[in-house]
């Protein structure tokens, strides 16, 4: 299977991804005819009941899941001067999973008409969702009216722009705000935990209209009426909300968090509110995903 190539924003260079899990993933997802009866028979009942992803997340929270944090990052090159906390007052792996990071080492983009990324992760954008509505990958169609389940917000966005970013595993899990802004209380849409790591959406694209989603509506005065969705991924059954609805939010405020897993951020703008910054768009037009950090820009208002 192919490799996963992606643009690292802070030096333009195109590099390629280290999968956490990637046996697992091409196992599971794979082409080969093995894979294809276990996604048949057995990948449905291991993402469909929810007590496999809770057994799942209770191993990371045990005490000896402690002793995983340092080779992980040792493997994965994490870089520990940006914690918070020591790696050593974590204790379990899912307390490694959701740290948090000193203010310092995600500065914002200023500008009350910027608007920030809500996350580190792999980015694509959408000018235009109509241009992505009804596109297919292996014959599955991604479909912004399943993906929301609401009328109304189907035809809010319908014509507006969207950004999906990807966390893997080895990101900072923790999500924000990307503009001041009010926000609802956030509406749990359940579903399955499918990977959303390429491997799995080069075969399922449709996983984006599946998954256990969380959707919030924030409103604000630059940049509209913006739909956040937090999606769901193989064992991360628990989207974390830390935010108080109905009251304002400040730009760059924590959203909330994912538990262990790699999970997905989709926004969705309405029409004319927002210009992505150009290498964003340039990239995400080669269908290459660009690695960025929380806080840097995303775009400005129209």
């Amino acid at each position: 299977m192919s490799e996963i190539v992606y643009r690292d924003r802070e030096t333009g260079e195109l590099k390629k991804e280290k999968v956490y899990g990637k046996f697992f993933l091409e196992a599971v997802y794979g082409t080969s005819l093995l894979s294809k009866l276990f996604s048949l028979v057995a990948l449905p009942l291991i993402s469909n009941i929810p007590f496999f992803s809770k057994l799942y997340g209770q191993r990371q929270k045990s005490l000896k899941s402690r002793e995983k944090v340092r080779p992980f990052i040792e493997n994965f090159h994490v870089d520990t001067r940006e914690f918070a906390d020591p790696p050593e007052a974590f204790q379990s792996f899912n307390d490694f999973f959701i740290r948090k990071l000193k203010p310092e080492a995600r500065p914002l983009a200023p500008g009350d008409e910027v608007a920030v990324l809500p996350a580190d992760g792999r980015y694509l954008v959408y000018p235009d969702i109509s241009a992505v509505e009804g596109f297919y990958v292996k014959e599955k169609k991604f479909d912004l009216h399943r993906l929301i389940q609401d009328e109304f917000l189907f035809d809010l966005y319908k014509r507006g722009s969207m950004v999906i970013a990807r966390l893997c595993p080895t990101d900072y899990h923790r999500f924000h705000f990307p503009c001041a802004c009010l926000p609802s209380k956030a509406k749990l849409i359940n579903g399955p935990l499918y990977s959303v790591n390429p491997i799995a959406l080069r075969e399922h694209i449709s996983i984006l209209n599946e998954n256990k989603r969380m959707l919030t509506q924030l409103e604000t005065q630059r940049f509209g009426k913006i739909l956040y969705i937090e999606v769901g991924a193989t064992f991360v059954g628990s989207i974390k909300q830390t935010y108080q609805p109905q009251t304002p939010q400040l730009k760059g405020g924590e959203k909330g968090y994912f538990e262990f897993g790699g999970s997905c951020l989709i926004l969705l703008f309405q029409p004319n509110k927002i210009i992505f910054d150009q290498d964003l768009v340039d990239a995400s037009l080669e269908f290459v995903e660009t690695k960025a950090k929380f806080g840097s820009s995303l775009g400005r208002c129209r």
